[in-house]
């Protein structure tokens, strides 16, 4: 719904189904993060177009997903907190 935002995640910034999932959102109304590896570029037509594009500096795919792994945590947190307070 407008408001809501996707999350999507994608080492190479070229995966046809997130690509399809971030151009749905948009025309949705809602907010967009992009998770990519350093192989990932905005500037390729038709390619990734996201609100926030975070880019782990890396080529090395198991780094790019353990870097993502502990930004969804982080993320979750965040989410969380701002929904139900602090953890007590």
């Amino acid at each position: 719904r407008p408001g809501d935002v996707l999350l999507a995640i994608t080492t190479s910034g070229a995966s046809p189904n997130v690509l399809a999932a971030l151009g749905a959102a948009r025309r949705g109304g809602l907010g967009t993060i992009a998770l990519t590896g350093a192989l990932a570029d905005p500037a390729t037509p038709g390619g990734l177009a996201a609100d926030v594009i975070v880019a782990v500096p890396s080529r090395v795919t198991a780094l790019v997903q353990e870097v993502h792994l502990a930004l969804e945590h982080i993320l979750c947190d965040l989410v969380e907190g701002t929904l139900f307070g602090a953890p007590a």
